[in-house]
C-alpha cells in the first residue's frame, strides 16, 4: 500500500490528523437558525485549483472531530459519514456549501469546512446558534381572589419550549412589578427538558393587595432571543377579585321613609361596603337595647304610629360600627259628629263638626252631593234645601293612599204648608187657582170644589225641589164656588180653601155679547154698501164695450169713438 500511494497519500493523511494547527487565519463566523428550519452553511474559502477533495467536520466539546459529509473535486461524488444524529439531514452542494434540515437544539456546534490539496490543508470554522421561541405567556393557578393586608400568591406565569431561556417580568396596570419586602415577591425558575433541551420558565408572584387593586389589570411577559435579536411576548389580561373587609354600614328603608304610613310593611336593608359584604347583623329598633340577628334585610309588617323612632344596624362582631336612622310612620284620624244619617226638623239648629288628627297638616275638603263646597256646612235654622248627602274628606298630599272621609245624610223634614193663589184670564171666562205646598217628606194634594163650574184643566204639578212644588186647577165657575187644597204627608194633614166669585164674570160675558152684535151689524151694513157700487160700476163697464165694438178696422174711428165714450160717460 505504501509503495503505490507514494509519499503525497502519506502526507494528505498525515495533514488531516493535523489540521488543527494548519487552519489558515480566519475570523470566526456564526449562522443563525430557527428551531426547525434548515441550517446553510457556506464553506468561505476559496476553491484552490489543485484541489482534491472537500470534507466537513463538528467538533465535540472535548474538541475530538466528528466527520460528516465528504465531497470530490475528480469524480463529483458525495458521501456522508455514518453518523446517528445526522442522518438523512445533510445536504454538500458543489461549491462545499453544508446543508442540515430540522434544526435541533443538538446542532449548536462549532463545524468546520476543509479544503484539501497534495500540499496543504485549508479550514474555515462556522458557529451553529439554534433559536427557539416560546410559547404565549400564560397566568394560571390563579388565586380566586386576593386580599388587603395579606400577602398572598397571585398566580404562576409559564412559558414553554424555548431555546436559550428567557426572562418573566409581571406588570400591574401596564407597570412592571418590581421586588418589595412584603408587598411583591417574584420567584424565578426554568427547567431543560433532556429530549428536546427546551427550557420552561415559571415565574410565581405574591402580592399584597390593597383597595386600588380592585379591576386592574395583571400581565407577564416573557423575553427571549431569536435569530433576528431580542423579541418579547406578552400574556392575556388577567382581573382579580380583591376582599376588603368593611369599615362603614349604611342602612335602608323601604318604601321610601317619607311615604310611610300606617298599615304598611317596612323593609330595613344593612349594608357593609367590604367584599365579600357581610351576611349577617344586628336590628336595632325603638326601645329595644338588645339587637335582633339577621340577614341583611329585617322587616316589620302592618306597622302603628308607636313605631315611629330610630331604626339601628351593626355588624355581628363590630358592634361599634352602626348606621341609624330614622322613621316617622305617619297617620290620619278623622271624626265626623253627627255622621250617618240624621233626621231633623224645619227650623232647627245642627251643629257639625269634622276633627282631623295627623302626623302633619292634611288638607280638609267638603262635598254636597258630590259638589264641593267653598266652606264647612254650619246650620242655625235649616231649611229643605239643606237636605242632602255631605262628604268631609282629608288627605295627606305627601303621603300616597293616606286618605280619609265620613259622610253625614241629612233629611230635613217639615209639616205641610199651604199657600192658594188666585189669577183670572184676561179673558174674564176662566180663572186659575194655585196651591203651593211647602213640606217633607213629600205631601200629597188633593183639590175639593164646593159649587158649580166647568173644570177647564184637570190639576196639573210642578217638580218638587227642594221641598216645595206646587198644583193649579183652572175652572170657569157660573155661581160662586169654593176650591179646597188639602196637603199631607206622614207628620200632618193641612187644608186651606179659597173663594171664587162668578159675578165679575158674567158682566164680561155680557159686555163681550154686546160688542159682539155691534161688530156683525157693523158687518152687514159695509157689506150692503159694496154690493151697490158694484153694481153700478158693471153697468157702465157693459154700455162702453157695445160702443167700442161697433168699429175695430179704422184706428181713427176708434180714437173719436173712445172720444165720445168719454164724452157720453161726462
Amino acid at each position: 500500500m505504501e509503495s503505490k500511494a507514494g509519499p503525497s497519500c502519506r502526507l494528505v493523511f498525515c495533514l488531516l490528523i493535523s489540521a488543527a494547527v494548519l487552519r489558515p487565519g480566519l475570523g470566526w463566523y456564526t449562522v443563525n437558525s430557527a428551531y426547525g428550519d434548515t441550517i446553510i452553511m457556506p464553506c468561505r474559502l476559496d476553491v484552490p485549483q489543485n484541489l482534491m477533495f472537500g470534507k466537513w467536520k463538528y467538533e465535540k466539546p472535548d474538541g475530538s472531530p466528528v466527520f460528516i459529509a465528504f465531497r470530490s473535486s475528480t469524480k463529483k461524488s458525495v458521501q456522508y459519514d455514518d453518523v446517528p444524529e445526522y442522518k438523512d439531514r445533510l445536504s454538500l452542494s458543489e461549491n462545499y456549501t453544508l446543508s442540515i434540515s430540522n434544526a435541533r437544539i443538538s446542532d449548536e456546534k462549532r463545524f468546520v469546512c476543509m479544503l484539501v490539496t497534495e500540499d496543504n490543508v485549508f479550514e474555515a470554522p462556522t458557529i451553529v446558534k439554534v433559536f427557539k421561541q416560546p410559547s404565549k405567556p400564560e397566568i394560571v393557578s390563579k388565586a380566586p381572589f386576593l386580599e388587603t393586608e395579606q400577602l398572598k400568591k397571585l398566580g404562576d406565569c409559564i412559558s414553554k419550549d424555548s431555546y436559550p431561556d428567557g426572562n418573566i417580568t409581571w406588570y400591574r396596570n401596564g407597570k412592571v412589578l418590581q421586588p418589595l419586602e412584603g408587598v411583591v415577591v417574584l420567584i424565578f425558575k426554568k427547567q431543560m427538558d433532556p429530549v428536546t433541551q427546551l427550557y420552561t420558565m415559571t415565574s410565581s408572584l405574591e402580592y399584597k393587595a390593597t383597595k386600588t387593586d380592585i379591576q386592574m389589570p395583571f400581565t407577564c411577559s416573557v423575553m427571549y432571543y431569536g435569530p433576528s435579536g431580542q423579541k418579547t411576548l406578552q400574556s392575556e389580561q388577567a382581573i382579580f377579585d380583591i376582599y376588603y373587609p368593611t369599615e362603614q354600614v349604611t342602612i335602608q328603608v323601604l318604601p321610601s321613609k317619607n311615604a310611610i304610613k300606617e298599615g304598611d310593611n317596612i323593609t330595613l336593608t344593612c349594608l357593609g361596603n367590604g367584599n365579600p359584604p357581610p351576611e349577617e347583623f344586628l336590628f336595632y329598633l325603638p326601645g329595644q337595647p338588645e339587637g335582633i340577628r339577621s340577614s341583611n334585610t329585617y322587616t316589620l309588617t302592618d306597622v302603628r304610629r308607636n313605631a315611629t323612632g330610630d331604626y339601628k344596624c351593626s355588624l355581628i362582631d363590630k358592634k361599634s360600627m352602626i348606621a341609624s336612622t330614622a322613621i316617622t310612620v305617619h297617620y290620619l284620624d278623622l271624626s265626623l259628629n253627627p255622621s250617618g244619617e240624621v233626621t231633623k226638623q224645619i227650623g232647627d239648629a245642627l251643629p257639625v263638626s269634622c276633627t282631623i288628627s295627623a302626623s302633619r297638616n292634611a288638607t280638609v275638603v267638603w262635598m254636597k252631593d258630590n259638589i264641593r263646597l267653598r266652606s264647612s256646612p254650619s246650620f242655625s235654622s235649616l231649611h229643605y234645601q239643606d237636605a242632602g248627602n255631605y262628604v268631609c274628606e282629608t288627605a295627606l298630599q305627601e303621603v300616597e293612599g293616606l286618605r280619609k272621609r265620613e259622610s253625614l245624610t241629612l233629611i230635613v223634614e217639615g209639616k205641610p204648608q199651604i199657600k192658594m193663589t188666585k189669577k183670572t184670564d184676561p179673558s174674564g171666562l176662566s180663572k186659575t187657582i194655585i196651591c203651593h205646598v211647602e213640606g217633607f217628606p213629600k205631601p200629597a194634594i188633593q183639590w175639593t170644589i164646593t159649587g158649580s163650574g166647568s173644570v177647564i184643566n184637570q190639576t196639573e204639578e210642578s217638580p218638587y225641589i227642594n221641598g216645595r212644588y206646587y198644583s193649579k186647577i183652572i175652572i170657569s165657575p157660573e155661581e160662586n164656588v169654593t176650591l179646597t187644597c188639602t196637603a199631607e204627608n206622614q207628620l200632618e194633614r193641612t187644608v186651606n180653601s179659597l173663594n171664587v166669585s162668578a159675578n165679575e164674570n158674567r158682566e164680561k160675558v155680557n159686555d163681550q155679547a154686546k160688542l159682539i152684535v155691534g161688530i156683525v151689524v157693523g158687518l152687514l151694513l159695509a157689506a150692503l154698501v159694496a154690493g151697490v157700487v158694484y153694481w153700478l160700476y158693471m153697468k157702465k163697464s157693459k154700455t162702453a164695450s157695445k160702443h167700442v165694438n161697433k168699429d175695430l178696422g179704422n184706428l181713427e174711428e176708434n180714437k173719436k169713438l173712445e172720444e165720445n165714450n168719454h164724452k157720453t160717460e161726462a
